[in-house]
């Protein structure tokens, strides 16, 4: 068999096996970085106060007596609006008297009753204040994790998933769980609401259901 000529191109011949060696990688980089492990082994979401799988002390959650004080603050506003309109009710009653004209002169006989300008005052109060639980505990709380009261108390409510605001929708979903339990059940309420004087996370069986978490700003 005789020798063929060597390709153009002045290239080295090829080493025994007929095949030449892998490229040098690209300049300006390497190789692509290798895959996660797996399982996942990325770094928490910013603002995460922890690792992945890392479980949190107790005192990394906001305490059971700061989310009390930050409701009071959420509803004052909400019960002032409401009291206007109740006390406007109240200040406008009309009473009417029909005096007895009967052979038994009983005399007269005088009710008291609510006013078309205090049923409407009342009304209007408890739309006004409904609108008012909407924006904060809805909206504010839901797009940036803390409704008014949350603020000045210096926390938030996040996703214990993605350490994220829960959005506008899940929000609400939130407090009408409160609602709810609160209408169907006083003592299932309560039990709800003093979940966190006990919980390692300090979390109310709705932040369960919802899975979120009250922590620091």
């Amino acid at each position: 068999m005789t020798d063929q000529p060597p390709p153009p191109g002045n290239y080295p011949p090829p080493p025994p096996g007929g095949s030449y060696p892998p490229p040098p990688p690209p300049q300006g980089g390497g190789y692509p970085p290798p895959p996660p492990p797996q399982g996942g082994g990325y770094p928490p979401p910013a603002g995460a106060p922890g690792g992945p799988g890392a479980a949190l002390p107790t005192d990394a959650y906001t305490p059971w007596g700061t989310r009390v004080l930050a409701w009071l603050i959420d509803y004052v506003p909400y019960m002032i609006i409401v009291g206007i309109g109740y006390g406007i009710e109240l200040a406008t009653q009309e009473t009417v008297c029909v005096t007895d004209m009967s052979e038994y002169e009983l005399g007269d006989f005088c009710s008291s009753g609510n006013s078309t300008l205090g049923v409407t005052a009342l009304i209007l109060s408890v739309v006004i204040g409904l609108a008012y639980l909407v924006w904060n505990l809805g909206y504010r709380q839901g797009t940036t994790g803390s409704s008014i009261g949350k603020s000045i108390m210096k926390f938030k409510i996040v996703s214990e998933k993605t350490w994220q605001p829960i959005g506008f929708g899940m929000s609400v979903v939130r407090e009408l769980c409160y609602m709810v339990a609160s209408a169907a059940c006083g003592i299932l309420w309560l039990v709800a609401v003093l979940f966190p004087l006990w919980d390692a996370k300090r979390q109310t069986l709705v932040d369960k259901i919802i899975t979120t978490v009250a922590v620091p700003l």
